[in-house]
């Protein structure tokens, strides 16, 4: 089955020239000059209503394209003074409480001025309830004063389920709660809720001079007022993407190919010997996994390698260009050793800047992430996801779920015959990995050494692929 019809710019395929695309330092990778925006994205919202784990994706994302973002959790700065508070600590008419709470806010907005003042990034999340029309505008106020644009974001919802299944994460997860009994933790936490449900007020019509977005019900409405510009059209567009539903993501690459064998790059290969026996038991692993019996959406790239490694999985399927390898242009078919004999500058020049650089005629890694924006945004939208692709595509979405730095990201190792689960949570994405028993060559190299086979006895012959 090919792509949806609605999903015309993830079916494009950048193919620029040049040998090294170097970015504009000056630039945030969008093209936006850094001195000319900074912005406050203020949360709003009651407990348990996924405003933490939005604040994790929105500089997530950000990172991803290259835009300087920093997360400001109130919660921790509380921490400092209160490690452990229960619920009464949270209570309005308690006064010791509500003057550290606000100190905790002071300074976190002490920080992040700072933070902007010394030129570290563009976009600052400011994660707290800021729960009174009182609090957000003091906040804007002080931004206003230090030239910091606000956009506030409240994430409104009265999905009982929902809130319920955030409770049992809270209680787990949170570091209020290390240490204590789960039970103890979750109806401490339902009386916290309780207490800022007495004094939250929701943003209306008398704050419509705020620049805002509102999510309602995990995004079944949006309500947008006032945006003001270019970077915070961007964040609004990445968050009318988002749900915050409980929900998991596979990743896999295709079965051994012939190319890996050979050690060749690029290519539309079929999978060889024992990339068969991988695509034969990955519908056991993806059956271990999941575990629920829950279906799953597959989707591969237009190649023959991962089409065939899917093939017996029993969901549906969908085939998108923009999940296709990157492409080494010039390069594509040769193994290592050919492109460091035919073009040796070119090969010292991808292993000094391996993001930034470009194969004669085809990608760098930062041209994947550009053509993979449209996947991640369906995947955000999307719940049960199985992703048979390649090494470097799956790098790039790694490193998005995973927050992994750019000059790290394409030389991380994704393992041949591997299944991994990546389970987004409030204050961090956990991963677990499944790894069938079938042997397989390596095709990771560390940066500065020779492109070898890793075979599965630990051996080595002749170069093979790095992505």
């Amino acid at each position: 089955m090919s792509e949806p019809n609605g999903f015309y710019a993830a079916n494009m395929r950048a193919v620029p020239t040049g040998d090294l695309i170097r970015p504009n330092r000056k630039t945030n990778g969008v093209g936006v000059q850094a001195e000319d925006t900074r912005i406050c994205v203020v949360m709003v919202g009651l407990p348990a209503r996924g405003k933490s784990l939005i604040a994790q994706k929105v500089v997530r994302y950000l990172h991803w394209l290259s835009i300087k973002a920093k997360t400001f959790n109130v919660g921790q700065y509380r921490r400092t003074a209160t490690p452990n508070p229960s619920a009464e600590f949270f209570d309005t008419s308690n006064p010791e409480g509500e003057r550290l709470r606000r100190a905790a806010a002071e300074a976190a907005v002490n920080d992040m001025c700072k933070w902007f003042s010394e030129g570290k990034g563009l976009i600052a999340i400011l994660d707290a309830t800021n729960s009174t029309k009182t609090r957000r505008r003091w906040i804007q106020e002080r931004c206003t004063a230090e030239n910091i644009e606000t956009l506030f974001v409240e994430s409104k919802c009265d999905d009982e389920d929902l809130i319920m299944s955030n409770i049992l994460e809270v209680k787990t997860t949170s570091p209020d709660y290390v240490g204590q009994d789960p039970e103890a933790a979750a109806a401490d936490f339902r009386n916290r809720i309780r207490n800022y449900e007495k004094v939250y007020q929701t943003i209306d019509e008398d704050e419509r001079d705020l620049t805002y977005v509102k999510l309602i019900d995990v995004g079944k409405q949006v309500i947008i007022n006032q945006i003001q510009d270019y970077l915070q059209s961007r964040v609004v567009y990445y968050l009318m993407n988002l749900h915050i539903k409980p929900r998991s993501i596979w990743l896999s690459r295709h079965g051994e190919s012939m190319y890996n064998l050979s050690g060749k790059i690029g290519g539309d290969a079929d999978i060889s010997e024992r990339g068969e026996a991988y695509a034969h038991a990955l519908p056991g692993l993806v059956a271990k996994s999941v575990g629920d019996g829950r279906k799953l959406t597959v989707w591969t790239s237009t190649l023959k390698r991962t089409i065939q490694t899917a093939r017996f999985l029993p969901f549906e399927k969908l085939e998108w260009k923009a999940l296709d390898e990157l492409d080494s242009g010039v390069c594509d078919g040769l193994t290592y050793a050919e492109i460091e004999q035919k073009y040796p500058e070119d090969f010292a020049q991808r292993d000094e800047d391996k993001y930034n650089y470009r194969y004669l005629g085809g990608e760098s890694y930062r041209d994947v992430v550009i053509r993979l924006e449209p996947i991640i945004m369906e995947l955000e939208r999307s719940e049960n996801i199985l992703i048979v692709t390649h090494q470097a595509i799956l790098r790039c979405i790694y490193a998005y779920f995973m927050n992994v730095p750019q000059e790290q990201s394409p030389w991380m190792e994704v393992p041949l015959h591997t299944l991994i689960k990546l389970t987004p949570k409030a204050y961090s994405t956990q991963e677990v990995r499944l790894k069938a028993d079938i042997p397989a060559v390596s095709t990771w190299r560390g940066k500065g050494t020779k492109a070898e086979h890793q075979e599965a006895d630990g051996t080595t012959s002749t170069p093979t692929t790095s992505g």
